[in-house]
Protein backbone atom coordinates (compact mmCIF):
# COMPACT_ATOMS: atom_id res chain seq x y z
CA UNK A 1 0.00 0.00 0.00
CA UNK A 2 1.12 3.37 -0.91
CA UNK A 3 2.33 5.99 1.77
CA UNK A 4 2.06 9.64 1.95
CA UNK A 5 3.27 12.12 4.46
CA UNK A 6 1.06 15.36 5.67
CA UNK A 7 1.95 17.63 2.69
CA UNK A 8 1.77 14.82 0.06
CA UNK A 9 -1.72 13.64 1.24
CA UNK A 10 -3.00 17.48 1.15
CA UNK A 11 -1.99 17.76 -1.71
CA UNK A 12 -3.64 14.59 -3.35
CA UNK A 13 -6.80 16.07 -1.87
CA UNK A 14 -6.72 19.27 -1.94
CA UNK A 15 -6.79 20.80 0.93
CA UNK A 16 -4.51 22.78 3.62
CA UNK A 17 -2.28 20.40 6.20
CA UNK A 18 -4.27 21.83 8.78
CA UNK A 19 -7.10 20.22 7.48
CA UNK A 20 -5.65 16.93 7.55
CA UNK A 21 -4.57 17.19 11.13
CA UNK A 22 -8.51 18.43 11.57
CA UNK A 23 -9.69 15.63 10.24
CA UNK A 24 -7.72 13.20 12.52
CA UNK A 25 -8.73 15.38 15.85
CA UNK A 26 -12.34 14.82 14.87
CA UNK A 27 -11.92 10.88 14.17
CA UNK A 28 -12.73 11.26 10.67
CA UNK A 29 -9.93 9.77 9.05
CA UNK A 30 -8.28 6.86 10.74
CA UNK A 31 -5.31 7.12 13.01
CA UNK A 32 -1.94 7.21 11.55
CA UNK A 33 0.79 5.68 12.51
CA UNK A 34 4.05 7.55 13.05
CA UNK A 35 7.35 7.28 12.65
CA UNK A 36 10.29 7.25 14.93
CA UNK A 37 10.19 11.05 13.80
CA UNK A 38 6.87 11.99 14.91
CA UNK A 39 5.78 12.27 11.40
CA UNK A 40 2.14 11.31 10.45
CA UNK A 41 2.09 8.44 8.06
CA UNK A 42 -0.64 8.59 5.43
CA UNK A 43 -1.68 5.62 3.17
CA UNK A 44 -4.49 5.00 0.51
CA UNK A 45 -7.33 3.98 2.95
CA UNK A 46 -6.72 7.66 4.12
CA UNK A 47 -6.83 9.05 1.11
CA UNK A 48 -10.31 6.97 0.20
CA UNK A 49 -11.67 7.74 3.65
CA UNK A 50 -11.10 11.81 2.75
CA UNK A 51 -13.13 11.60 -0.45
CA UNK A 52 -15.68 9.92 1.30
CA UNK A 53 -15.63 12.45 4.11
CA UNK A 54 -15.44 15.21 2.25
CA UNK A 55 -18.48 13.73 -0.26
CA UNK A 56 -20.85 13.75 2.90
CA UNK A 57 -20.51 16.99 3.75
CA UNK A 58 -20.59 18.76 0.35
CA UNK A 59 -23.87 19.58 0.82
CA UNK A 60 -24.89 21.32 4.28
CA UNK A 61 -27.55 19.24 5.77
CA UNK A 62 -28.65 20.53 9.44
CA UNK A 63 -32.03 19.09 9.50
CA UNK A 64 -33.46 16.68 12.38
CA UNK A 65 -29.92 15.23 12.63
CA UNK A 66 -29.13 14.40 9.76
CA UNK A 67 -25.72 16.06 10.01
CA UNK A 68 -25.47 13.65 13.16
CA UNK A 69 -26.32 10.77 10.87
CA UNK A 70 -23.78 11.61 8.17
CA UNK A 71 -20.79 12.05 11.01
CA UNK A 72 -21.48 8.94 12.59
CA UNK A 73 -21.67 7.43 8.90
CA UNK A 74 -18.19 8.67 8.16
CA UNK A 75 -16.32 7.94 11.76
CA UNK A 76 -17.83 4.50 11.57
CA UNK A 77 -16.01 4.13 7.93
CA UNK A 78 -12.56 5.22 9.21
CA UNK A 79 -12.86 2.91 12.28
CA UNK A 80 -13.23 0.32 9.57
CA UNK A 81 -16.60 -0.59 10.45
CA UNK A 82 -18.11 -0.61 6.89
CA UNK A 83 -21.05 -2.88 7.84
CA UNK A 84 -21.99 0.03 10.20
CA UNK A 85 -21.49 2.81 7.90
CA UNK A 86 -23.47 0.94 5.41
CA UNK A 87 -26.38 0.60 7.48
CA UNK A 88 -25.89 4.22 8.31
CA UNK A 89 -25.78 5.40 5.17
CA UNK A 90 -29.08 3.35 4.47
CA UNK A 91 -30.85 5.34 6.71
CA UNK A 92 -29.61 8.79 6.25
CA UNK A 93 -31.06 8.37 2.62
CA UNK A 94 -34.36 7.41 4.07
CA UNK A 95 -34.21 10.20 6.54
CA UNK A 96 -33.28 12.26 3.41
CA UNK A 97 -36.17 10.78 1.51
CA UNK A 98 -38.58 12.16 4.57
CA UNK A 99 -37.55 15.65 4.93
CA UNK A 100 -37.53 16.44 1.11
CA UNK A 101 -41.22 14.71 1.83
CA UNK A 102 -41.84 17.43 4.67
CA UNK A 103 -40.34 20.21 2.34
CA UNK A 104 -42.52 19.75 -0.36
CA UNK A 105 -45.86 18.83 2.03
CA UNK A 106 -44.84 22.48 3.70
CA UNK A 107 -44.87 24.40 0.30
CA UNK A 108 -48.36 22.45 -0.53
CA UNK A 109 -49.67 23.63 2.61
CA UNK A 110 -48.44 27.37 2.45
CA UNK A 111 -50.20 27.45 -0.50
CA UNK A 112 -53.74 26.21 0.84
CA UNK A 113 -53.46 28.76 3.54
CA UNK A 114 -52.19 31.68 1.21
CA UNK A 115 -55.36 30.76 -1.51
CA UNK A 116 -57.28 30.98 1.50
CA UNK A 117 -58.54 27.10 1.34
CA UNK A 118 -57.91 26.93 4.95
CA UNK A 119 -58.95 30.00 6.91
CA UNK A 120 -60.84 29.58 9.63
CA UNK A 121 -63.53 32.33 11.42
CA UNK A 122 -61.09 33.25 13.91
CA UNK A 123 -60.80 36.55 15.71
CA UNK A 124 -58.54 38.05 18.40
CA UNK A 125 -56.30 36.06 20.39
CA UNK A 126 -53.63 36.53 23.54
CA UNK A 127 -50.57 35.30 22.72
CA UNK A 128 -51.38 32.41 25.06
CA UNK A 129 -54.19 31.85 23.44
CA UNK A 130 -53.01 31.55 20.38
CA UNK A 131 -49.67 29.62 21.65
CA UNK A 132 -52.11 26.49 22.03
CA UNK A 133 -54.07 26.83 19.26
CA UNK A 134 -50.47 26.29 16.89
CA UNK A 135 -49.03 24.16 19.20
CA UNK A 136 -45.92 26.21 19.87
CA UNK A 137 -44.54 27.47 22.60
CA UNK A 138 -45.28 31.38 23.75
CA UNK A 139 -41.33 31.70 23.38
CA UNK A 140 -41.15 30.56 19.70
CA UNK A 141 -44.30 33.15 19.26
CA UNK A 142 -41.62 35.70 20.94
CA UNK A 143 -38.85 34.10 19.47
CA UNK A 144 -40.74 35.04 15.90
CA UNK A 145 -41.84 38.40 16.70
CA UNK A 146 -38.44 39.24 17.66
CA UNK A 147 -37.00 38.11 14.07
CA UNK A 148 -39.43 40.36 12.79
CA UNK A 149 -41.42 37.73 11.76
CA UNK A 150 -44.48 39.07 12.45
CA UNK A 151 -45.52 42.62 13.89
CA UNK A 152 -48.68 41.93 16.55
CA UNK A 153 -51.31 44.44 17.16
CA UNK A 154 -51.78 45.37 21.26
CA UNK A 155 -54.83 46.46 23.07
CA UNK A 156 -54.81 49.54 25.54
CA UNK A 157 -53.89 47.38 28.02
CA UNK A 158 -50.70 46.12 26.47
CA UNK A 159 -51.81 42.76 25.85
CA UNK A 160 -50.98 41.12 22.32
CA UNK A 161 -54.12 40.45 19.97
CA UNK A 162 -53.70 38.19 16.72
CA UNK A 163 -56.11 38.97 13.75
CA UNK A 164 -57.04 36.58 10.93
CA UNK A 165 -54.26 37.96 9.00
CA UNK A 166 -51.86 37.35 11.83
CA UNK A 167 -53.12 33.44 11.94
CA UNK A 168 -52.87 32.58 8.41
CA UNK A 169 -49.13 34.48 8.36
CA UNK A 170 -48.44 32.42 11.66
CA UNK A 171 -49.60 29.33 10.13
CA UNK A 172 -46.97 29.81 7.03
CA UNK A 173 -44.31 30.69 9.79
CA UNK A 174 -44.97 27.31 11.24
CA UNK A 175 -45.66 24.88 8.33
CA UNK A 176 -41.62 26.24 6.84
CA UNK A 177 -40.32 25.79 9.92
CA UNK A 178 -41.25 22.43 10.88
CA UNK A 179 -39.80 21.76 7.56
CA UNK A 180 -36.69 23.41 8.62
CA UNK A 181 -36.47 26.79 6.99
CA UNK A 182 -34.45 29.46 8.48
CA UNK A 183 -36.09 32.15 10.10
CA UNK A 184 -33.77 34.78 7.34
CA UNK A 185 -35.42 32.30 4.22
CA UNK A 186 -39.33 32.27 5.78
CA UNK A 187 -39.13 36.55 6.09
CA UNK A 188 -37.34 36.86 2.64
CA UNK A 189 -40.33 34.45 1.54
CA UNK A 190 -42.90 37.03 3.57
CA UNK A 191 -41.28 40.03 2.02
CA UNK A 192 -41.63 38.80 -1.18
CA UNK A 193 -45.70 37.95 -0.51
CA UNK A 194 -46.34 41.25 0.77
CA UNK A 195 -45.16 42.62 -2.64
CA UNK A 196 -46.64 40.04 -4.89
CA UNK A 197 -49.05 37.41 -3.52
CA UNK A 198 -48.65 35.43 -6.70
CA UNK A 199 -44.78 35.09 -6.21
CA UNK A 200 -43.47 31.28 -6.58
CA UNK A 201 -43.16 30.19 -2.70
CA UNK A 202 -40.67 27.35 -4.28
CA UNK A 203 -38.48 29.54 -6.23
CA UNK A 204 -38.54 32.30 -3.10
CA UNK A 205 -37.29 29.78 -0.92
CA UNK A 206 -34.62 27.58 -2.85
CA UNK A 207 -33.02 30.45 -4.73
CA UNK A 208 -30.31 32.06 -2.42
CA UNK A 209 -28.78 35.48 -2.97
CA UNK A 210 -25.21 36.02 -4.31
CA UNK A 211 -24.11 37.06 -0.46
CA UNK A 212 -25.80 34.43 1.09
CA UNK A 213 -24.24 32.49 4.21
CA UNK A 214 -23.77 28.40 3.84
CA UNK A 215 -26.60 28.04 6.80
CA UNK A 216 -29.12 30.43 4.49
CA UNK A 217 -28.05 28.08 1.23
CA UNK A 218 -29.11 25.30 3.03
CA UNK A 219 -32.71 27.02 2.85
CA UNK A 220 -32.77 25.23 -0.86
CA UNK A 221 -34.39 22.27 0.96
CA UNK A 222 -35.73 20.51 -1.64
CA UNK A 223 -32.58 21.10 -4.22
CA UNK A 224 -29.99 20.55 -1.00
CA UNK A 225 -31.72 17.30 0.05
CA UNK A 226 -31.41 15.88 -3.36
CA UNK A 227 -27.54 16.52 -3.95
CA UNK A 228 -27.14 14.88 -0.46
CA UNK A 229 -29.24 11.89 -1.86
CA UNK A 230 -27.09 11.51 -4.90
CA UNK A 231 -24.39 11.97 -2.85
CA UNK A 232 -25.20 9.16 -0.07
CA UNK A 233 -25.80 6.87 -2.65
CA UNK A 234 -22.26 7.82 -4.26
CA UNK A 235 -21.00 7.13 -0.83
CA UNK A 236 -22.60 3.73 -0.20
CA UNK A 237 -20.64 2.70 -4.11
CA UNK A 238 -17.38 4.09 -2.11
CA UNK A 239 -17.98 2.09 1.05
CA UNK A 240 -18.59 -1.10 -0.79
CA UNK A 241 -15.46 -0.93 -2.41
CA UNK A 242 -13.55 0.21 0.35
CA UNK A 243 -15.09 -2.72 2.39
CA UNK A 244 -13.02 -5.17 -0.42
CA UNK A 245 -9.97 -3.29 -0.79
CA UNK A 246 -9.17 -2.47 3.55
CA UNK A 247 -10.96 -4.98 5.21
Amino acid sequence: MNTYKTAEIAAAIGIHPNTVRLYEELELIPKPERRPNGYRVFTDFHIEQFRLARLAFRVEVLQNGLRKKAVQMVKSSAAGNFDTALVLAQEYIAQIQQERGNAEEAIEIVKQILSGASRENIHLFKRKEMSEYLGVSMDTLRNWEMNGLLTVKRKQNGYRVYTDKDIRRLKVIRSLRCANYSLEAILGLLSQLSQNPNVDIKAALNTPKEDETIIAVCDRLITSLSEAEDNAKQIIRMLKKMKITFS
